[in-house]
């Protein structure tokens, strides 16, 4: 398959995926907890298999980790090209009863996010991204656009920030000194697409994520024009053990 072919299919089983977890909050679901105290609800196991079993049929020589899987065994891949898949990220946001969850499906070729597939279900908007070739984003009525990262504005930064860390200090101490037109506070890889679509600037975050929160979104901010990169600045690497990423910084275009 080519990379068009691969980000097409993500992007069919995120729309899926985002499907059945309306069709769980619909009907009502009880949260659970993790050995990590987070919360996991029907929603995301019913997402997860649904992504997982597709890929593996569409695709089988291409390894899949999933987040459910790898809360449940310690998950590996030697490989050089595998699936990152986040079934519901933002599970606080779904199980509180907000908009701002997501379906990510990321591939990552060499250490680095190649292309991805973002669902946000609540708004049925999905953003779908190819590094080196573009971004796009599907609206409700199906009808569908490139994306681009935008410059920072007369006005100053619009800054996209996590809800579950808006008294961070570190924060503060980022923002001191530059001009600062609002902060948006949310949860979810919706901060990255916000950024892909040019409607914010900057995202900086501090607190815990895993490589399956950020590699479809980071593939897509990038194919907008965008930037993902630690705060030396480098760039974020994929595959590393535990899957945890460090504290990284979202940009729009340079």
């Amino acid at each position: 398959m080519t990379d068009a072919d691969l980000l097409a299919l993500a992007a069919r089983l995120a729309q899926s995926a985002a499907a059945a977890i309306l069709s769980v909050r619909d009907a009502g679901f009880a949260v659970e907890r993790k050995e990590d105290m987070s919360p996991v609800t029907a929603a995301d196991r019913l997402a997860e298999a649904i992504i997982a079993e597709g890929l593996r049929l569409a695709v089988p020589d291409i390894p899949v980790i999933a987040e459910e899987e790898c809360s449940a065994a310690d998950i590996t891949t030697d490989k050089p090209r595998y699936w990152l898949v986040d079934p519901l990220d933002g599970t606080r946001e779904f199980a509180a009863g907000r908009a701002e969850f997501t379906v990510n499906i990321g591939l990552v070729v060499d250490g680095r996010p190649r292309l991805g597939a973002v669902a946000i279900p609540a708004y049925g908007e999905l953003f779908t991204g190819i590094v080196g070739q573009g971004a796009w984003k599907r609206e409700a009525d199906g009808s569908e656009r490139p994306i681009a990262a935008r410059r920072v504005p007369e006005e100053g930064l619009t800054v996209m920030g996590s809800r579950h860390y808006k008294d961070d200090p570190r924060l503060t101490e980022f923002l001191a000194g530059r001009r600062v037109a609002k902060i948006v506070q949310i949860g979810s890889a919706v901060k990255f697409c916000r950024l892909a679509e040019g409607v914010a600037d900057v995202y900086p975050r501090f607190g815990r994520t895993m490589e399956w929160d950020t590699a479809a979104p980071e593939a897509v901010l990038i194919g907008a024009g965008g930037r993902c990169t630690n705060f030396d600045g480098t760039p974020l690497a994929y595959g590393k053990p535990g899957w945890e990423n460090a504290p990284f910084l979202c940009q729009g275009a340079a």
